[in-house]
């Protein structure tokens, strides 16, 4: 077992090789059991106000009621788009407790994307907050939507503190724009419609289809990974298992675990790591509507005690160079997770020495619930690395041939084996297809290599590796280094076309230090990067293109930039 998951020797005191998935038959079991059992907790925090696990439970079960009188069937989609607010949670529990499935779907998205998902999934419904209606009424006639819940940012805050923050939202920051959805019903009135109603329990197994997460479409369309009701179970026990070494200690103190959910629950991290890891386990968290309003985000956090923190390295390193870092309370802080992009070495280094909890990168893909691998929680310091397999992990890399790659330190594309796997993308059997192995491992896309003990490195996605003269350079690689320059905020990296070399590197930077020249940064990667990994192009920019999770888009820096 060890030689064939190597790992297992170097994972933390009390973190088992493998997990059950099949302790829950289903999300709707492991929900229900924690409305029970940790009913009087707080489950979340928003805007300054607690609502209990009873409190998830009563509306989640009035709603789901209200949706079975729309006569959906078992089976049928229904589309959430939503923001961190307390509704996206009652919704999630709602729609799989009466049998339906989730489909997630990202508020910024533009009539166009919107349009895609809603008809590619085939969402019979959807929960959408106001402040997007107007981009659901560009496209819904063409989708096959047929019933609007609307929800108001102050829907759960009371009637008073509702009525503030909803005028606030309207009049006065003027962030909901005119639409118009006739037949629209509140999301208010939909709980009194279904206090009328009564909720029927549906039977529903592991193997039913419980999320339709759809990949973020930087490598071509977007498409469906079909999450069962076990994939996430899985995933969830298996953030339990590795994040007990220390999180173990602060319940057995009496506290309870209290995670700040800053990362959009419509991202498969947050969904998994925050919500159903909280769900499970009985936790707290702190939603944050808004995590590019840095200066909420701190007002948010103000007189908060919060233990874990999953965040994307634009995140945390925006927190750590921001005025207002020691407004908050930072020193109850045991696990900052680094995901959903490589985090970069300098921003640790500052999180570290700002909060005295260091970075534990992960890595996972919507198509992997999405953890696959993280480093122990245990960790001291950043390792650059993604870290170790999960418990019930098979990791393996392999070349372009599909072969297994033998020798550890060899790179190959990343291959994963585990119940946190998805089921397939949804009516795409071709596009199954081709990231299935004959020996049932999905293929991730992303390069990297493996050293003795089973740490993982990232080197790159397949198609962001640029080719110099036949020599392979990573972006992350250079980033990386790029990163650690004084002047430098943050910097990405593409390849362009050269009619001399091929490809070379193009570098965009944005500067912390205005001063910061670009001689200053040709000097730093002379002295840092061999000859053909340095940049030919230099470009500086007040900011990088980035999907609203933070992760920078190469794709955009390819599409606008000139042939060098």
């Amino acid at each position: 077992m060890t030689t064939e998951r190597p790992w297992l020797a170097a994972y933390p005191e009390g973190v088992p090789a493998d997990i059950d998935p099949s302790r829950y038959t289903s999300l709707v079991a492991l929900m229900e059991q924690a409305f029970k059992a940790y009913a009087d907790r707080t489950a979340y925090t928003f805007m300054g106000k607690d609502l209990s696990f009873a409190h998830v439970d009563r509306h989640s079960q009035v709603f789901a009621a209200y949706l079975q009188s729309l006569g959906l069937k078992k089976g049928d989609r229904v589309a959430i788009m939503m923001p961190n607010v307390p509704q996206y949670p009652v919704a999630v529990a709602a729609i799989l407790r009466a049998g339906y499935v989730v489909v997630n779907v990202n508020p910024l998205y533009t009539a166009r994307e919107l349009e895609h998902q809603l008809k590619d999934s085939g969402a019979q419904a959807i929960v959408i907050i106001e402040n997007f209606a107007h981009t659901l009424q560009q496209c819904i006639a063409k989708t096959e939507v047929k019933h609007v819940v609307l929800c108001s940012m102050g829907d759960e805050l009371g009637l008073l503190k509702g009525l503030i923050v909803n005028y606030v939202v309207r009049k006065v920051k003027k962030l909901v724009p005119p639409f118009q959805l006739p037949g629209a019903v509140r999301y208010n009135s939909a709980l009194s419609k279904g206090r009328q109603t009564r909720f029927t329990p549906v039977a529903i197994g592991s193997d039913d289809i419980a999320v339709l997460q759809y990949t973020g479409g930087t490598t071509g369309v977007s498409k469906g990974a079909v999450l069962l009701h076990r994939n996430i179970i899985a995933n969830t026990l298996q953030c339990e298992a590795w994040f007990n070494p220390v999180l173990q200690n602060i319940r057995k103190s009496g506290e309870q675990v209290t995670s700040v959910c800053a990362l959009p629950l419509y991202h498969i991290f947050a969904f998994t790591v925050n919500m159903m890891l909280s769900m499970h386990t009985g936790g707290r968290n702190i939603l944050i509507a808004n995590p590019r309003d840095l200066k909420s985000v701190f007002k948010d956090l103000q007189g908060q005690v919060f233990h874990n923190f999953p965040a994307v390295n634009t995140l945390f390193n925006g927190l750590a160079h921001h005025p207002d870092f020691n407004t908050v309370d930072w020193s109850h802080l045991k696990v900052s997770v680094g995901g959903g992009m490589a985090v970069q070495g300098a921003v640790a280094k500052l999180w570290l020495e700002k909060t005295g909890c260091p970075i534990v990168e992960g890595y996972g893909l919507s198509e992997t619930s999405p953890v696959v691998s993280c480093n122990p929680v245990t960790a001291k310091e950043f390792t650059g690395s993604i870290g170790l397999p999960k418990p019930s992990t098979y990791v393996k890399l392999v070349d372009d041939a599909g072969q297994t790659v033998a020798q550890p330190g060899q790179t190959g594309e990343i291959a994963v084996k585990g119940p946190q796997v998805m089921a397939g993308y949804w009516q795409r059997p071709d596009e199954t297809a081709k990231v299935t192995t004959a020996d049932g491992y999905f293929l991730t896309g992303d390069i990297g290599l493996m050293d003795e003990r089973g740490y993982i490195k990232i080197v790159d996605r397949k198609k962001d590796m640029v080719l110099v003269s036949g020599f392979n350079v990573y972006p992350n690689e250079v980033e990386d280094i790029v990163a650690t320059c004084p002047g430098v905020m943050e910097c990405a990296v593409v390849g362009i076309p050269d009619a001399n070399s091929g490809e070379a590197v193009k570098l965009v930077v944005v500067r912390k230090d205005a001063s910061l020249t670009e001689e200053q940064l040709r000097a730093f990667c002379k002295e840092n990067l061999t000859g053909y990994k340095r940049p030919k192009v230099i470009e500086f920019r007040t900011e990088l293109p980035k999907t609203p999770v933070g992760k920078i888009l190469r794709r955009e820096l390819r599409d606008t930039q000139a042939t060098a």
